[in-house]
């Protein structure tokens, strides 16, 4: 084949009757019947099992950390309700936009969808956006286990509070005692990102004014004469117990922070990447890009005391921030502390990117196929000059009311300029591996954080400097589905040709993805009609939203995602 170029929480027993090997504090690697070493591409566990949420999408007033704003949320709350099923379960998702001037969608970052591309939930690829007042259901099986979180795909809504938590249970590489959830780590703003995105596409990312863990923080708000500044926040705070090992799932939410994750005097068992477990490894602290996750153990082996969590912002990866040293939550060994911690944290790396590959090894191996080989010529390009971006000499635009997947249910053309389709299909039984080179010749110099839809990516090359050829590694290279195309560049991305449908792959950026850093490829487009099951809520959604923007209040200003 030819390269697809670019240019730009709990324990869980199994469901058998009879499990060979149940999950456990001591036996992490079994889940019944199956265990860590089940080929989950091509396996997946038949529960039975259908686990149902409601989602409400609603504009709410909150003081994340005591400076009062305007937060959008799912049922209120910030982060939302985790979505927990195990793998292998049916997951229904009802979801009712009670915005009154805004569309929506949700996105269930990192899961493939196999053959399910319609619940991507990508306004203008794979749907029409939710139209205030109106209903959508979301429908898909969880063939992938590990953490991950759910959020809007529309406009920057999720920075402004529109993700939550997305867990599914199944076996890992590690033991560990207690699941303490997902820890969201991101940055924050006191005036809203819509109200900042003029800024944004004319100067560049504006500075923000904090950032929160798992949706809290602190803020001084003692000499302040803004009256939205009221106090009141608080601390993330969660308590060890001695000698238990408890397992954390980090996932960096921002809109433009590179971050490090660490607790002063603890080491971290890094278990998993993305939703690929991995041979352990162990570290002081993690980088995380946006959209990255990482599950972690980290054992409580240290003094009792009170210990520093920190989010590790790193300064000379992005634009500063106004509380960069604040962004810390506390562990405590003692429930009834109140007391702030003196301890001191590891230095911030001023490497920007993710952690070194040689330390992401799949605990699953799996080698890349072959495909043919990679010349300069076919390096792709990413250009830019921070507040617009091209990939494959085009910026991404998308028309909400007529996506790709509305334009294949009614037989109309997919490829109108603006939408930035590359076609992904496979000539012959053994063309089986795409790959993306993606290089940054934009002379920025910033850190890319590349997420691609529908699929895990291997990641082959990942360098500083022009993409020459050289130094792909083929054997059972990184797998994720988010990884960093270095500032000045190159990224070397491979994905198999199993999944068809209309799928995205952009800069998690907030603001490069809003200012067109985005593409969309279809592969195997013969094939993604007949896994539109649901073709009649996709074209109800759609005709809700025309008549909606007949009376829009807030028109499309930016790419759509």
């Amino acid at each position: 084949m030819r390269a697809t170029l670019i240019t730009c929480l709990a324990t869980f027993a199994h469901f058998t009757s009879d499990p060979l090997c149940e999950n456990s504090a001591t036996s992490r690697s079994c889940w019944g019947e199956y265990s860590i070493d089940t080929d989950y591409y091509s396996v997946t566990p038949s529960t039975g099992v259908t686990r149902e949420y409601w989602l409400s999408v609603e504009n709410t007033t909150l003081a994340p950390d005591g400076y009062e704003r305007q937060v959008l949320t799912f049922n209120g709350t910030l982060p939302g309700p985790a979505i927990i099923a195990d793998w292998g379960d049916e997951i229904i998702v009802h979801v009712t936009n009670n915005l009154e001037h805004n569309g929506t969608s949700i996105h269930w970052h990192g899961l493939r969808q196999l053959n399910n591309n319609q619940a991507d939930g990508v306004p203008g690829v794979t749907q029409c956006p939710i139209a205030p007042g109106g209903n959508y259901t979301y429908k898909f099986q969880a063939t992938q286990y590990g953490s991950s979180w759910y959020h809007s795909h529309f406009t920057l809504q999720y920075g402004e509070g529109l993700y939550g938590p997305l867990i599914i249970n199944g076996p890992a590489t590690s033991d560990y005692d207690e699941d303490l959830g997902v820890l969201f780590i991101s940055d924050w703003s006191h005036q809203t990102l819509f109200e900042l995105w003029d800024y944004a596409q004319t100067v560049g990312a504006p500075t923000l004014d904090n950032g929160l863990i798992n949706g809290t923080n602190t803020y001084d708000c003692s000499n302040s004469t803004d009256a939205n500044c009221i106090g009141g926040g608080k601390k993330f705070e969660t308590v060890f117990v001695p000698g238990t090992k408890y397992r954390l799932r980090l996932i960096n939410v921002a809109t433009n922070a590179h971050l490090q994750f660490s607790i002063d005097g603890h080491n971290l068992t890094v278990i998993a990447n993305d939703l690929v477990p991995i041979v352990p490894y162990e570290t002081e602290s993690i980088l995380l890009g946006i959209g990255q996750r990482y599950d972690v153990i980290v054992e409580a082996n240290a003094e009792p005391g009170d210990y520093w969590l920190r989010g590790g912002w790193q300064e000379s990866c992005t634009v500063p921030n106004n509380n960069a040293a604040n962004i810390t939550g506390i562990v405590r060994y003692d429930s009834t502390s109140t007391a702030d911690p003196t301890t001191t944290g590891v230095t911030i790396s001023e490497t920007c990117g993710d952690e070194p590959l040689a330390s992401l090894v799949p605990h699953l191996a799996i080698d890349v196929g072959n495909y043919s080989s990679i010349t300069e010529e076919d390096v792709g390009i990413a250009f830019g000059d921070a507040v617009t971006w091209t990939v494959n000499s085009s910026t991404l635009y998308l028309n909400w009311s007529d996506p790709t997947n509305h334009r294949i249910a009614t037989n109309q053309s997919i490829f109108p300029t603006e939408y930035n389709v590359v076609p992904v299909n496979k000539t012959n039984s053994s063309d089986e591996w795409a790959v993306f080179v993606i290089e940054d010749q934009s002379g920025e110099g910033l850190v890319h954080p590349i997420h691609l839809h529908g699929h895990d990516f291997w990641v082959l090359a990942q360098d500083s400097g022009h993409f020459n050829g050289s130094g792909v590694n083929l054997t059972n290279p990184p797998r994720r589905d988010v990884a960093s195309l270095p500032g000045n560049g190159h990224l070397v991305l491979a994905f198999k040709k199993d999944n068809p449908g209309s799928w995205l792959l952009h800069c998690h950026v907030s603001w490069h993805s809003s200012q067109g850093f985005a593409l969309q490829f279809v592969e195997s487009e013969s094939e993604i009609a007949g896994t539109i099951t649901e073709t009649d809520a996709l074209i109800d959604t759609c005709s809700a939203w025309t008549s909606y923007t007949a009376t829009e209040l807030y028109s499309q200003e930016d790419s759509g995602i």
